[in-house]
Order: structure tokens, then sequence, then C-alpha cells
């Protein structure tokens, strides 16, 4: 099985909007504010993963204006993570793969990442083996960032390079 990650950028808006709903299970209109006008802001940051050429999966953060607790925003100063990977890659480690190289990206831009597990509780093993923790919201996973110089896999991932 060969994986590749690339960075999702502002012209790939498509792959955020087909993944969207995976990683939050939330109506279309809900969805937005996760998808709309990804890339657009320099501290949009996302990686997308294809597996024998085909996309597989897709991991994205972004800031988002605060919103009550209930809703799992903490404040506009802590991205939030979506996170999807199509059901039939499902179990084959490519969740692993995105998250270490994303967690590497995201420590040069960011200080600390919240990610909401509202729609999807079972998924908190997954999260805690990467670092996030609970906070007083049970549904808010966050996680601290150390600054410190990324280190990209020599398997053919590029930053300059993207899908056409």
């Amino acid at each position: 099985m060969k994986k590749e990650l690339y960075f999702l950028r502002s012209s790939e808006q498509k792959i955020i909007k087909d993944m969207v709903h995976i990683a939050h299970n939330l109506t279309q209109e809900e969805s937005l504010i996760y998808s709309d006008f990804f890339g657009f802001s320099d501290k949009d940051l996302g990686l997308y993963v294809l597996v024998n050429n085909k996309i597989a999966g897709a991991i994205w953060s972004r800031k988002l204006k605060q919103q009550d607790n209930a809703s799992g925003f903490i404040n506009e100063d802590t991205p939030v993570v979506s996170f999807a990977i199509l059901p039939e890659f499902k179990g084959k480690e490519i969740g692993s793969f995105m998250m270490e190289q994303f967690l590497q990206e995201a420590g040069a831009v960011y200080t600390a990442l919240s990610i909401n597990i509202f729609h999807k509780p079972k998924s908190l093993k997954f999260y805690e083996k990467f670092g996030f923790e609970k906070t007083e919201n049970e549904f808010v996973l966050i996680k601290k960032l150390e600054k410190k110089e990324v280190i990209r896999p020599t398997d053919g991932y590029d930053p300059r390079r993207w899908m056409d």
C-alpha cells in the first residue's frame, strides 16, 4: 500500500468539502465553518493522504470564532482540528500516519490544538495516544504543542507538491 502526504491548499477546497461531513457528522450548512475559505488564512493548516493514488483521508485545522462551551470551541486562539478517513481505509494505520506528520507541522504554527469528539466519542483513545487531554467539556480535547523543527518523511512527501 503506497501512502503519500500532501499539504491542503486553498485551491483544493473540494477535498475538504468532501471530507467535512465525515469529520464532523454535521449538516452541510453546519459544517461550513470548518470548510469554507480554507487556506485563505496563513493559520489554516491541513494535509491529505493518497493511498494507491486515491484520496483516503484529510486532517486540517483552523481558528474559529469563539462560541459557547457546549459547542466545543474553547476560544478563538486555539485552532480546531477536523479529521476524516474514508470508511474503506479505516484500520490501516492511515490515521496515525496523518496525525504524526500533522502534529509536527502544527507545532511550527500553533501552541495548542483542540478537537471536538461530540459525534465520535469512540475516538477518544486514538486522540489520547497522541497527547490530547480532556477538558472541563467532556467532548473537547486539547493538545499543547512544543515548538520544534519539522521533520518530514523521506518517502516522497514534498510540501511543494500538490495534486493536480
